[in-house]
């Protein structure tokens, strides 16, 4: 809500935009864990964040995850 917010959005058109309905918009914002994952990732998208939390979550953007990967990824996944 807050990133909607911060940039002016209704939750019309946040919704609109991510091809969602309202309500399960406001199911997103509130943190409703029935959610579907292809529905956070289209509000992400429409809020114009989703290359934000894909780079948060690549463990090759930390040095803990560079580390842990060279260790135990086989070397085919890690390229």
């Amino acid at each position: 809500m807050a990133w909607r917010k911060l940039q002016g959005l209704t939750a019309v058109q946040v919704s609109e935009r991510a091809g969602i309905s309202r309500n399960t918009l406001r199911r997103v914002e509130t943190g409703d864990t029935g959610v579907g994952m292809q529905a956070f990732l289209s509000v992400a998208r429409a809020l114009g964040v989703l290359e934000a939390i894909v780079k948060a979550t690549d463990p090759y953007e930390t040095d803990l995850g560079r580390a842990r990967a060279d260790e135990i990824l086989p070397m085919r996944v890690r390229q």
